[in-house]
């Protein structure tokens, strides 16, 4: 599926239901796909023991049709997945992704717990462990994640991502995940980061897109922190005593888009220096999702120098504004 034909399924925020405050997110029903709203996604994160980092993210896109028909061809559910890995002795990132429509069993996100699936691509969850299966043409991914933690990320899993109120999401994480399989036919271990998100209205029509870190710290704690920028310049929205400050950037040869690859995160008391695996982490994703953004692994220096984490840093809204 090419951009224009995915954006052909974009509907209108206003046909959605609103994100609001005070609902209280049961599981594991919450971690199944919540069809009503406009867009979803299970995004893990992590890094392996070579040292190399990896993600796998599926998108679920709600569409607007016709509902008197009931033809399997009439979808109301668009499906896309990403896969990455940052190995430095592959010298640069590997990254594939598809696309589907929810019919015919081609694709699809279940509800009631993760099960979500385009082709042989899937990620689906068994109690306290999920399992990702990804059959590329350079990435084999068979990885098991067996989860320790749970964070709900906001008010109780009510996240801000605007000024507006129907500009916000239902978020929550598992940080600490113990990774265990094999990643292009070697064995392989690590530690990864799963976040889900649903949404109506996400980004905010003045936002161009947003930083992101989910980090988990060695100490057994984690730290997630966003921004959202602005269009016209500086934070559109933040939360309460989060920022970003660039301290280093990075331009891609192949778009010459700059991205801030070194960033100091703070939140609350909490402060950290992002330094990534390698720059070159760029994705380029025109074909699915139709934007090109920066995601990558990082490490987490405290005030003092000290290596305290690891995790994953997203850059969205360098190259052009985002659409969601």
């Amino acid at each position: 599926m090419n951009r224009r034909d995915f954006l052909k399924f974009i509907p209108l925020w206003s046909a959605f239901p609103a994100v609001k405050p005070g609902e209280h997110l049961t599981f594991p029903r919450d971690e199944g796909a919540h069809p009503g709203f406009r867009t979803e996604w299970w995004y893990v994160t992590g890094w392996l023991d070579a040292p190399a980092g990896f993600q796998v993210t599926f998108f679920r896109v709600r569409r607007e049709v016709d509902e008197s028909n009931p033809s399997a061809f009439n979808p109301r559910q668009v499906l896309l997945a990403h896969a990455a890995l940052c190995d430095p002795r592959q010298g640069r990132a590997l990254h594939e992704e598809r696309a589907a429509r929810a019919a015919l069993s081609l694709a699809d996100a279940a509800a009631g717990r993760t099960d979500v699936w385009i082709d042989d691509w899937r990620l689906e969850q068994e109690g306290s462990r999920y399992r990702a299966r990804i059959a590329g043409r350079e990435l084999d991914f068979d990885l098991a994640f067996d989860a320790r933690q749970l964070v709900l990320q906001g008010d109780g899993g009510f996240s801000r991502k605007g000024l507006r109120p129907d500009e916000a999401s239902y978020y929550y994480s598992r940080p600490h995940l113990a990774v265990s399989g094999t990643v292009n036919g070697e064995r392989a271990s690590g530690t990864a980061w799963l976040d889900h998100e649903w949404s109506s209205a996400y980004l905010a029509p003045e936002a161009a897109g947003w930083d992101w870190c989910g980090i988990n710290l060695f100490d057994g704690g984690s730290l997630m922190a966003f921004r959202m920028r602005a269009k016209s310049g500086g934070v559109h929205y933040a939360p309460p005593g989060v920022s970003f400050t660039p301290l280093r950037t990075w331009k891609s040869p192949r778009t010459g888009v700059e991205y801030p690859v070194s960033v100091r995160v703070r939140k609350d008391d909490v402060e950290l220096r992002l330094e990534p695996l390698m720059d070159d982490q760029e994705l380029d994703v025109r074909a699915s999702t139709g934007t090109i953004y920066w995601e990558g692994a990082v490490r987490a220096f405290d005030p003092a120098g000290r290596e305290a984490g690891r995790g994953y840093l997203e850059l969205t809204g360098y190259w052009e504004p985002m659409k969601l």
